[in-house]
This record gives structure tokens, C-alpha cells and sequence, in this order.
């Protein structure tokens, strides 16, 4: 089930709602962007992630939501050094308030990349144990604040 969250008070209602259930206000549908998306779906392929990701012509590592906030299947490529946190000025923005503004940072070294946790109060998990800093290896399951997100090096 889909849903969509209050811009006056952030509460979580279903996505049929028009109007907030706690605050009354009205719901802003948010009707796409310029900013295109790609995303992945694993019943849409027989391959496996990788390989489907792969195929929407992503070359290099990336982060795919699996589950979370009504956005699985977004994928975000990795490049350098990414940003992940609640501010819009993120590389990689998760709306919600188990995210802290400034939750983490993907950065590569060595050919490969890492998760720091940036001091965010819920804290930032790898592989369901909760990390500052982690190496990140080929299928690796990352969780912050309620979205999991899985890590492809291809």
C-alpha cells in the first residue's frame, strides 16, 4: 500500500486521501518531476538484480530501495562521494523523519565504496548491524531510518 505523507505535518496517510487525517490540510500529490527516476522491479525481470540493472543501462555501483517510504525500486547510481539524509540537498534524499538531515556518506576509495554514519540519531545499519563505518560488499542490505536499500558493485 501506497502513501503519502502531510507537507504541515508530516503524518502518514493512504495515498487515496485528499485531505491529512491528524491536521486536516490539504494533500499535495506529488505529479513527477523534471528529475527523471529509473527503477527496478524484481517480478518485471526473470535476470537477476544485477543483470536487470544492467539492462535500464546503469554502469557501475548502486543503491536500489527495496523497501520504504512508497519508493521501492528507485535506484540511485554511485559516483565519488554521495550524500544520504532527509535534506533536499542530499545526493540520495529520503523523506522522512527516521532519516536525519545529514544521515551518511557513500564514498569511494580504492575502488571501493564505504558508509559513514554522520552521528544521525537512529543510527545507520549494514547488514542489519548498526555501523559508523562499513566497507560495502556486492548485495549488502542498508538500512536507514525505515528505508532498506541494497548494494550492487557490479
Amino acid at each position: 500500500m501506497s502513501h503519502i505523507y502531510c507537507q504541515e505535518c508530516g503524518f502518514q496517510n493512504p495515498e487515496a486521501a485528499n485531505y491529512c487525517a491528524r491536521c486536516g490540510a490539504l494533500l499535495v500529490k506529488d505529479e513527477g518531476g523534471t528529475e527523471a527516476t529509473q527503477t527496478f522491479t524484481a517480478d518485471d525481470a526473470d535476470d537477476t538484480p544485477a543483470e536487470a540493472l544492467e539492462n535500464l543501462g546503469v554502469q557501475g555501483p548502486a543503491l536500489v530501495v527495496r523497501s520504504g517510504g512508497g519508493r521501492a525500486g528507485e535506484m540511485f547510481p554511485l559516483e565519488g562521494e554521495t550524500t544520504v539524509g532527509r535534506s533536499p540537498d542530499c545526493g540520495i534524499f529520503l523523506d522522512d523523519v527516521t532519516v536525519s538531515r545529514k544521515h551518511a556518506v557513500l564514498r569511494e576509495r580504492d575502488g571501493n565504496f564505504f558508509i559513514e554514519d554522520q552521528g544521525s540519531l537512529n543510527g545507520t545499519f549494514v547488514n542489519r548491524k548498526r555501523v559508523e563505518s562499513a566497507q560495502l560488499e556486492d548485495g549488502d542490505e542498508l538500512q536507514v531510518g525505515k528505508y532498506r536499500l541494497t548494494y550492487f558493485a557490479r
